[in-house]
C-alpha cells in the first residue's frame, strides 16, 4: 500500500518538510486550486507540484480533485467543452506522473457539516453533521451556507441549481453520470490513470438534492457502467460509513477484491441515534467503524493502492484548516501504518 497526505499547496500551513517527516510518507494528494472548474489546468503548474514534492523526497501521483463541473452534472449548453477540458486535465496529469485522479458527483454541495468545530470532552474539536441543526433549514426561502458549500455560489445560483436537480431527479443524474463515464474512463485508461470517484458525503439526500453514491446497490450500479478497473472507487470509510446499513469492512473486501478500489479515505465516525455522525480520532474506539476489520480487508484482498488519513480533529490547539491540520492526521497514519502491519501487510516506499 502506499500512504499519501492531503497537501493545499504553498499556502498550506502543513509544508512538505513537515509530511516527510511522517513515517512511511510515500506520495502527496492535491490539485490546482486556483483555475475555475472546467478549465484547463496550466502544464507548468502541475510539473512545479511534481518538482517541489520530489526535492522533499516525496511524489505527487494523486490529484484530488478536478472537478466536475455542474453543467456536466445537468447536461448543460457546456458540457462538451467541460468534458474535453476534463479528458485534457486528465492527460495533463498523467503527462507529470499523477496516476490516480479523484472527484466526486455530489450536486452543488460538496460534504455537508452543521458545525466545524464542535468540541468533544477531552477538549478537540472537530466537523459533525446534526440533523437538528439541518432539518429547519430551506435554501430555497433563506439565505444560508454551510461547511463545505462552495462560497462562490450567490444564494440566488443556489436556488436555481437546487431547482434544475429536482426536475433532473435521479435517474436524470444517472444519464449524465453515464455521458461523463463512457467520454472520460476511455482516456484514462490511454493515459494509464485510475479515476476514483469519491460517494456523497453525507450518503443521502440534503435538501431534496439526488444523491446517488451512498450504497453498495448505487455502488455497484457506477462501476458497471464502464466496466474497467479504470473507473475505481476512492472509498471514504468515513462517508459511507456515516449511513447506517453500510457494512464498511464489507464494502472495503468486496470492492478491493475486484479490484475496483483506487484510493482509501481512512477515517472513523460516531454514528448518534438520529443519524447524525460526529468526526472522531482515527482509532476503532472512538467511533462506530472497526477500523482493524477495514485495514485487515485491504491486506487480505492485496490492496496495493493508496490510503490517507482523511479529517483530523483539531488537537494540541494547533487551529489549522478544519478536517486537514497536521497533528491529528500523522496520528491517524502511524495508527494505520501500525494496522497495516500487525495484519502482515506492506508499505511501499
Amino acid at each position: 500500500m502506499k500512504s499519501s497526505f492531503r497537501w493545499y499547496g504553498e499556502s498550506d500551513p502543513v509544508s512538505l518538510e513537515n509530511i516527510r517527516q511522517i513515517p512511511g510518507m510515500r506520495s502527496i494528494v492535491s490539485a490546482v486550486y486556483d483555475v475555475p472548474p472546467g478549465e484547463v489546468w496550466p502544464v507548468e503548474r502541475l510539473e512545479g507540484m511534481a518538482r517541489l514534492c520530489r526535492e522533499h523526497g516525496l511524489v505527487f501521483d494523486i490529484v484530488e480533485s478536478i472537478p466536475v463541473t455542474e453543467e456536466i452534472k445537468l447536461g448543460g449548453p457546456e458540457r462538451e467543452r467541460h468534458i474535453e477540458n476534463y479528458c485534457e486535465n486528465i492527460r495533463r496529469c498523467a503527462g507529470v506522473g499523477v496516476r490516480c485522479v479523484t472527484y466526486n458527483f455530489m450536486p452543488v454541495f460538496d460534504w455537508t457539516r452543521t458545525q466545524l468545530d464542535r468540541r468533544a470532552p477531552d477538549g478537540s474539536k472537530s466537523l459533525v453533521m446534526y440533523w437538528d441543526q439541518l432539518r429547519d433549514l430551506d435554501p430555497l426561502t433563506e439565505d444560508i451556507h454551510l461547511p463545505g458549500w462552495d462560497s462562490s455560489y450567490t444564494q440566488a445560483q443556489v436556488r436555481e441549481l437546487i431547482r434544475a436537480y429536482g426536475e433532473l431527479g435521479e435517474e436524470g443524474l444517472w444519464e449524465n453520470i453515464a455521458f461523463f463515464l463512457k467520454r472520460v474512463i476511455p482516456v484514462a485508461e490511454e493515459c494509464g490513470v485510475i479515476m476514483a470517484l469519491h460517494p456523497d458525503d453525507p450518503p443521502y439526500p440534503i435538501f431534496g438534492l439526488p444523491r446517488v453514491v451512498t450504497c453498495e446497490e448505487n455502488l455497484d450500479r457506477y462501476l458497471s457502467i464502464v466496466d474497467s478497473p479504470s473507473n475505481s472507487l476512492c472509498l471514504c470509510t468515513g462517508s459511507l460509513g456515516c449511513r447506517k446499513g453500510n457494512d464498511i469492512p464489507y464494502l472495503v473486501r468486496k470492492y478491493s477484491a475486484l479490484n475496483r478500489i483506487g484510493f482509501m479515505h481512512l477515517r472513523n465516525v460516531r454514528i448518534l441515534e438520529d443519524g447524525s455522525f460526529e468526526e472522531s480520532g482515527h482509532w476503532t474506539g472512538e467511533g462506530s467503524l472497526d477500523m482493524n476489520a477495514i485495514v485487515k480487508a485491504l491486506v487480505d484482498t492485496g490492496f496495493e493502492g493508496w490510503f490517507r488519513p482523511d479529517h483530523g480533529r483539531d488537537i494540541w490547539g494547533e487551529g489549522g484548516r478544519p478536517g486537514y491540520g497536521l497533528f491529528d492526521r500523522a496520528l491517524g497514519t502511524a495508527y494505520i501504518n501500525g494496522l497495516i502491519e500487525a495484519n502482515g501487510g506492506r508499505l511501499e516506499g
